[in-house]
């Protein structure tokens, strides 16, 4: 390919993405904004800045302007909470529980990306939201973080695209999506207080390109600020990430909004970003109680005005300590984002509610989001004709997941269990029976007594499925070593709790036909019995219907094609974060010594076998692939492969394209993936499939020279059905 080809098209390109950033909001709009602003006073301007309640912000009623209500989560409508954040009893907020973060991320289909976040968007509208607190795409660097659930993937390109798909569907709906948590908020525990320094490039090349995507390609309507430091400042009130980058470089127009509670400072909030403080009064209320107490003075009860944004933001104006501007320019945000989403006219469209059809969504990402492993010897799918009795052993087979993980609750209108989805399922015809086999307790020893029924259960049984692995944490109270899944918590390492393993080796050993279901946000250590399982899934956390998904799994009505979106390593000090970075972080620091070395891209690069590789997933089907070639095209190259079905049941193969630069002067990974395509055939069934390759996929972010650039040479682009399951490679020259 000819240099100059490839550079036009990036120029093309770059122009391209900042016109529809510049367009998100157009001239009549800013006509009227500046009309409502002229009329406001001070403090009917500052009341807009910051929280009345718990989830709200203030409105200006003499002006028409509504209070802002806000909502959690990202993978369904949070339940109703008063102003002292007890659940209102009484109210219709029984909905969809969709599949969590990695659960959507796994499926490999932007286009089933757009539906999840539809129905987000019409439940949060119908539910009188105007603001859905997600998605939340930070990278997973670690295995041990708390929140990785929430989340979608290590790869930033993974990210960038699943991330479009969602935000498109929750505002198309009318309701504003607020992408979180910007940025570098890789580790939950100290997340208030710890400072993150990574390379720029680290910055630019991994940990920023799905926010950019949210914003130029997603037009997303809001961001909110993380609750860390990063490199000493805190990242909600940042000059370079919020000023400098995401309304500067990006041309940001919506609402940087801050996380609960992570302002720190008037004047640099004022300065560097943020729009709208966010938090609750609790801690506040305390304090000021507290403080009025000792003083014998009389009892506060107006605690908002008390915020960073609110009496102590007017005194910085009235001191001329800080112009008015800077004020308005914040109200104007805000206001686009009310004019954006229809609050003002009132014109949005009502939404609906825990509809069949919002479950059938929440049934199709966990069938293209769960996971197949492995599986020796063809042990899956089972046959409902050829098991006749069948051992169900695990609390998780028994566990509902929907009020789990802190601020991600869902009150759930139902929520079908693994054992509950294999009764509908193979009831009928097949014996089932429950053992439980270990407790959930702060207890961490095996249960011997438990063990024992587990093991007399699978003995007698045709076939064993073990639901295992990770849970949630169920509320704030209880952030206790229960909760390994949960906001504000990270896990202590990832062996397996409450005496898993020990059950597990001896289930196999009673019934070698035994199928481990893995439930969790994430990889676990397997090393004490990998090698004897014969079929091991990864469930997820995979929502309301996530039971009849898994049912329909294990017995081959759906055959999976869910592809890891993270590394699996075998141990713990294999993850780069802990090989030679940090996590957590050293007396309130954390330095990402790992670099642009996350997941895969170090894997590969410094020759560690993982687990299960990245992109990694099995099917009841083999796909083949022939044909391949990579040809210029007016905005990169287009990558043309032939996938064929061949095997005897349809299925669904993720073709994924990765990148090489065979020799480079700077430090680069092994190979990154730069592009993908799920495709659906029937048996015998081929297609040829297109991938476009845009400029982007061979560029590197150069610190020297601040600014993004491809370095000429050779390059390898390879498809294949998994990082490490290349299935052809050609080379081009640039």
């Amino acid at each position: 390919m000819k240099p100059n080809i490839l550079l036009c098209s990036l120029l093309m390109l770059a122009g391209a993405v900042k016109l529809q950033a510049q367009s998100l909001f157009n001239k009549t709009t800013e006509n009227k904004i500046t009309t409502l602003i002229r009329q406001m006073t001070l403090d009917e301007k500052l009341s807009l800045l910051h929280a009345n309640s718990s989830f709200t912000s203030a409105g200006i009623k003499r002006l028409g302007i509504p209070e802002i209500v806000t909502s959690d989560g990202p993978h369904g409508v949070r339940p109703e909470h008063g102003r002292d954040w007890v659940l209102d009893e009484g109210v219709e907020d029984a909905g969809t529980y969709l599949p969590t973060g990695n659960t959507l991320a796994a499926s490999w289909n932007p286009q089933l990306g757009y539906r999840y976040g539809a129905v987000l968007g019409s439940e949060a509208s119908y539910r009188g939201k105007d603001i859905i607190l997600g998605p939340g795409i930070n990278i997973i660097r670690s295995p041990l973080n708390g929140r990785n659930f929430e989340y979608l993937s290590e790869d930033p390109f993974l990210i960038s695209k699943m991330v479009v798909g969602y935000i498109k569907g929750v505002q198309d709906q009318g309701v504003s999506a607020c992408v979180k948590h910007y940025a570098a908020n890789n580790e939950e525990a100290d997340r208030g207080t710890v400072n993150v320094m990574m390379s720029e490039r680290a910055l630019r090349e991994l940990y920023l390109p799905g926010f950019k995507a949210a914003v130029q390609e997603a037009r997303v309507n809001a961001v909110m600020g993380s609750y860390n430091k990063f490199r000493g400042q805190y990242a909600t009130h940042h000059k370079y990430l919020i000023n400098d980058i995401l309304k500067g470089e990006w041309g940001f127009r919506g609402l940087v909004m801050s996380d609960w509670g992570s302002v720190h400072d008037t004047k640099e909030a004022l300065l560097y970003g943020t729009d709208l403080e966010m938090g609750t009064d609790l801690m506040l209320m305390y304090n000021t109680v507290s403080q009025t107490a000792a003083s014998g003075g009389p009892a506060k009860t107006d605690y908002y005005s008390q915020f960073f944004m609110a009496d102590p933001a007017k005194k910085m104006i009235l001191d001329k300590e800080i112009g008015v501007a800077v004020i308005d320019e914040k109200v104007r945000r805000i206001l686009r984002v009310m004019f954006a989403t229809h609050m003002i006219d009132g014109k949005r469209k009502k939404g609906s509610y825990h509809t069949e059809s919002h479950q059938q969504t929440a049934l199709q990402v966990a069938e293209e989001g769960i996971v197949l492993l492995k599986n020796q010897s063809g042990l899956l799918p089972l046959s409902v004709s050829g098991i006749r009795s069948l051992a169900v052993i695990g609390e998780n087979a028994t566990r509902e997941n929907a009020m789990g993980g802190g601020s991600s609750q869902v009150k759930a209108k139902y929520e079908i269990t693994p054992l509950q989805g294999l009764k509908n399922y193979a009831g009928k015809e097949t014996e089932i029976r429950y053992a439980r086999g270990y407790k959930i307790a702060k207890d961490q020893q095996a249960d011997q007594t438990m063990i024992a029924e587990a093991v007399a259960a699978a003995a007698k049984a045709d076939a064993a499925i073990i639901f295992c692995g990770w849970t949630h944490g169920y509320d704030y109270s209880k952030w206790d070593n229960n909760a390994y899944d949960a906001e504000g918590v990270d896990k202590p390492d990832m062996d397996m709790p409450f005496g898993q393993n020990e059950l597990i080796r001896a289930v196999l050993k009673a019934n070698p036909k035994t199928v481990i279901v893995l439930m969790g946000g994430g990889p676990l250590d397997m090393s004490a019995w990998i090698d004897e399982a014969p079929a091991v899934i990864e469930g997820w956390y995979p929502g309301m219907e996530g039971g009849n998904a898994l049912a329909k799994i294990i017995y081959g009505q759906v055959n999976p094609s869910g592809k890891l979106p993270l590394t699996f390593p075998k141990k713990l000090e294999d993850s780069p974060a802990h090989k030679f970075g940090e996590f957590p972080g050293l007396n309130g620091v954390v330095h990402y010594k790992e670099d642009i070395f996350v997941g895969y891209r170090y894997f590969d690069t410094y020759k560690v076998k993982p687990q299960f590789a990245f992109g990694h997933g099995l099917s009841y089907t083999t796909f083949a692939y022939s044909g391949m070639s990579v040809q210029p095209a007016a905005k990169g190259v287009i990558l043309k492969a032939n996938v064929k079905n061949s095997g005897t049941r349809d299925g669904a193969e993720v073709v994924q394209v990765y990148v090489k630069q065979n020799q480079s002067k700077i430090r680069k990974a092994e190979k990154e993936l730069k592009g993908f395509k799920k495709v659906f055939l029937k048996a015998g069934e081929e297609q040829q499939i297109e991938v476009l390759l845009d400029s982007d996929a061979f560029k590197y972010y150069d610190e020297g020279k601040k600014g993004w650039l491809t370095a000429p040479g050779s390059f390898t682009i390879m498809a294949g059905s998994s990082s490490d399951d290349i299935r052809g490679e050609r080379t081009i020259s640039l």
